[in-house]
């Protein structure tokens, strides 16, 4: 997809979450711009044991301190998690360790799920609810 060009100034969005609160959007905003080592491999042209080789793991510490010269994954709860990198980290390795001069890092969301526009639907209804028991109360 990439072919070994990266850029971090371009990032496309294709999910709109109007109406919800900043705090739920930029939860959403957070999770969507993480990659997996699937999307990493194809970004960086590298075969997926040299991604793995490139990751800052360590099986005896599940989330080892940061480390310049590797790719860093974003924290995790437990050691079966999926590695998950922050787009920024990925265009961050690009540049500084694989030496790529342009990097485009595209982030692009998946459609949403059925539980996530339920989600959203009770959101919707709360956010309602609290507004008519704040009227209320005045």
């Amino acid at each position: 997809m990439f072919r070994g060009e990266l850029d971090s100034s371009s990032f496309k969005s294709s999910s709109d979450y109007s109406g919800v609160d900043t705090e739920a959007s930029s939860f959403n905003s957070a999770q969507d711009s993480l990659v997996g080592i699937d999307e990493v491999q194809k970004s960086l042209n590298r075969s997926r044991a040299s991604v793995y080789r490139y990751t800052n793991t360590d099986p005896r510490n599940l989330n080892p301190p940061f480390n310049p010269r590797k790719l860093n994954p974003e924290f995790r709860s437990d050691q079966k998690d999926p590695l998950l990198f922050h787009s920024n980290e990925v265009a961050r390795f690009a540049k500084d360790i694989l030496r790529i001069k342009e990097v485009n890092v595209e982030v692009l969301n998946s459609p949403s799920t059925a539980t996530q526009e339920v989600l959203l639907l009770i959101l919707d209804e709360l956010k309602s609810i609290r507004i008519k028991l704040d009227g209320l109360n005045k």
